[in-house]
C-alpha cells in the first residue's frame, strides 16, 4: 500500500485544491484571449485599433501579476493548502523589483498549471469513469461504436485497465505538481533580503521590548518587595515594645505595596493592547521622584546620604527614566546586601548625567538567604548601554562602589 500512500494522503487533496485554484483564476484570461481573438480575427479594423486593443489586454492581464495583494493572497494560500511556512510580506515595506518578478513568475505558473490540471480534470475523468462503467454495462453504448487510438468499444478489458491508470496516472500528477509546487514556494514567494532585515530588526525590537519590561519589573518590584521584607522584619523584632515603630513600618509596607502596583500596572498596560474606555496606564517614575526613593529606602532602615547637583527636570525624559531605575536598583542591593550608610550622588551636568552609589557590604558568609548574583547589575548595563553610557561596579577599598555616566546630548 505504501505506492498508493501519495493518492489518499490529505496533503495530496489540499495541494490538489491549491492547483484548482489556478484554474479558477485562468478563466478570466482564458474568456479575454478568446475576446481578443474574435476581435483579431472578425471584420477587419484599423491597425493603430488592433494595436490598442492589444495593449490593453496586455496590461488587464499582466497587472494583476504585479500587484503586492496578489502576492500576500498566494503567501496566505500556500500557507493553508501547501503546507508552507511562508511569512507575511513586511507592512509598509517597498517590495523590490526582483520579489515582484518572482512573485509574477509564481502567479503566472500557478494559473497555467492549474487551467492544464483542470482541463485534465474535466477531460480525462469522465472519459476513465466511462471506461470503467461500461466494464459493468453501465452506459456501454457511449463507447460502443467508437474507437479510442488502437482500441475500440469491444476491447472492455482494456478499455478498463486504461481507465483505471488514466485516474491513477492523475492522481499522481497531481502529488508530484503538489510537492514541486511545495517545494518552490519558498523560492519564488520568500521573503526578499529587505523584508528578511526587516523582519529581524522587528524580532530584534520585540526582544528589547521584552527585556525592558522584565528590568521594569525587576527593579521596580523587586524594590517594593525588599523595603517590605525589612520593614516586616525590623516590626516583628520590636512588636511587644515599640509599637509606634510598627504602625510606620506598617505604613511603609503599605506606600511600597501602592508603588509596586502602580509599575506593575504601567508595565501590564505596555503589555495589553489599549481598550476603550480604560485609562492610560500611570507613567513611570523619573529622577523628580528622587526624594521619595529615597524616603522609602530610609524608611526601610536605610540610611541614605544624598548630594544632588543640577535640575533633574532638566534631562531628557528617557535618560531620566532609567537613571531613576538604577538609583533604585543600587539602593535595593544596598539594602539586601550591603550595611552602614549609603552615599548617593546625582550630577546633572550639561551633556550627561552622573550617578554614584558607595556602601559598605556585608562579608559572603553574612548575608542571609542570597546565594550567588541576581539580575540587578545585568539590567543596569543594559540599561546604560542602551543608552551609550558607561558602568563600574565593585569593590574598591572595602567598600562596594556603582558608578554611571548617561550621556544624553545625542538623546535630546
Amino acid at each position: 500500500m505504501r505506492p498508493l500512500a501519495p493518492l489518499v494522503a490529505a496533503s495530496t487533496w489540499r495541494r490538489g485544491v491549491f492547483l484548482l485554484l489556478g484554474g479558477v483564476l485562468v478563466l478570466p484570461y482564458v474568456l479575454l484571449v478568446v475576446a481578443f481573438w474574435q476581435v483579431l480575427t472578425g471584420p477587419p479594423i484599423p491597425r493603430p485599433l488592433a494595436l490598442g486593443l492589444l495593449v490593453i489586454a496586455v496590461l488587464i492581464a499582466g497587472a494583476p501579476l504585479l500587484l503586492n495583494g496578489s502576492r500576500a493572497l498566494e503567501i496566505a494560500a500556500a500557507r493553508a493548502l501547501l503546507g508552507v511556512d511562508l511569512p507575511d510580506p513586511a507592512p509598509g515595506h517597498r517590495t523590490d523589483r526582483e520579489t515582484r518578478l518572482r512573485a509574477a513568475l509564481w502567479i503566472a505558473t500557478h494559473l497555467i498549471v492549474g487551467g492544464l490540471l483542470a482541463f485534465a480534470l474535466l477531460s480525462t475523468v469522465p472519459m476513465s469513469l466511462a471506461f470503467i462503467a461500461q466494464q459493468f454495462g453501465v452506459g456501454a453504448e457511449l463507447v460502443r461504436d467508437e474507437r479510442f487510438g488502437p482500441l475500440d468499444g469491444r476491447d472492455t478489458g482494456w478499455l478498463t485497465l486504461t481507465g483505471v491508470l488514466l485516474l491513477v496516472g492523475l492522481g499522481y500528477a497531481v502529488a508530484g505538481l503538489g510537492a514541486l509546487a511545495a517545494t518552490m514556494a519558498p523560492v519564488l514567494l520568500g521573503p526578499a533580503q529587505a523584508e528578511r532585515i526587516a523582519a529581524l530588526e522587528a524580532r530584534a525590537a520585540r526582544l528589547a521590548e521584552r527585556n525592558r519590561l522584565a528590568r521594569e519589573l525587576h527593579d521596580s518590584v523587586g524594590h517594593a518587595l525588599t523595603v517590605a521584607t525589612l520593614q516586616a522584619g525590623a516590626a516583628r523584632a520590636v512588636l511587644e515594645t515599640d509599637p509606634e515603630f510598627v504602625r510606620r513600618a506598617l505604613a511603609a509596607i503599605e506606600d511600597a505595596g501602592r508603588s509596586a502596583m502602580d509599575d506593575l500596572d504601567h508595565v501590564l498596560g505596555v503589555l495589553r493592547e489599549p481598550e476603550r474606555g480604560r485609562p492610560a496606564p500611570a507613567p513611570q517614575r523619573t529622577l523628580a521622584d528622587l526624594d521619595r526613593l529615597v524616603a522609602e529606602s530610609r524608611g526601610a532602615g536605610l540610611t541614605v546620604d544624598a548630594h544632588r547637583t543640577g535640575d533633574p527636570a532638566t534631562l531628557p525624559a528617557v535618560v531620566s527614566r532609567e537613571g531613576y531605575r538604577i538609583v533604585q536598583e543600587g539602593l535595593t542591593n544596598a539594602a539586601r546586601h550591603g550595611r552602614g550608610p549609603v552615599e548617593l550622588r546625582l550630577d546633572v551636568g550639561p551633556d550627561a548625567l552622573e550617578l554614584e552609589l558607595v556602601n559598605e557590604v556585608l562579608p559572603a558568609p553574612r548575608r542571609p538567604g542570597h546565594g550567588g548574583g541576581g539580575r540587578g547589575l545585568d539590567g543596569m548595563r543594559e540599561r546604560v548601554l542602551l543608552l551609550g553610557g558607561r558602568l563600574t561596579a565593585g569593590p574598591e577599598g572595602g567598600r562596594w562602589r556603582i558608578g554611571v555616566r548617561l550621556p544624553y546630548r545625542e538623546a535630546r
